[in-house]
């Protein structure tokens, strides 16, 4: 009895508490393809650019269709989201490995981690707004962390 109680709890565990997906793996598999995640962060921000291009045309048109509105919007924020997932859970958490502030490397580690604290911030903008000078930021930020990684 307590043998089917317990396989049923971790079965409804199972359903009700799914993982979710992240950026990369997180264990050392050394799989990586860091050109493959600069075309990811800048296929996020031309969708970012669309949504908010999609936005301005449709609050702008007489009559509203508010569910293209929410449609566009939340397309907008689950791109700034997943931006932002790429920078912190692959760039930060596995790529950008700690310098010590002696070493003659310090000074490059101390950019690359202001450049992607920039690009989150320039991220989580995007979601407030529909401001078209964020996703040109964030795409310049991209650019410009993409020079100091390789």
């Amino acid at each position: 009895m307590k043998r089917r109680f317990f396989g049923f709890v971790l079965m409804a565990a199972a359903i009700f508490f799914p993982s979710l997906a992240s950026a990369h793996c997180q264990i050392p598999c050394g799989i990586f393809d860091d050109s493959l995640q600069f075309v990811v962060l800048n296929e996020d921000i031309t969708t970012i650019e669309k949504s908010i291009s999609q936005l301005a045309l449709l609050t702008g048109a007489a009559e509203k269709d508010y569910n293209q509105i929410v449609r566009w919007v939340t397309n907008k924020d689950d791109h700034a989201d997943k931006f932002m997932a790429v920078v912190t859970e692959y760039f930060l958490a596995q790529r950008i490995k700690p310098v010590p502030p002696a070493d003659t490397a310090y000074a490059l580690y101390v950019k690359k981690v202001t450049v992607l604290h920039q690009m989150l911030v320039t991220a989580m903008k995007c979601k407030q707004s529909t401001d078209p000078e964020n996703t040109a930021r964030l795409r310049q930020l991209t650019a410009e962390f993409k020079d100091l990684y390789f």
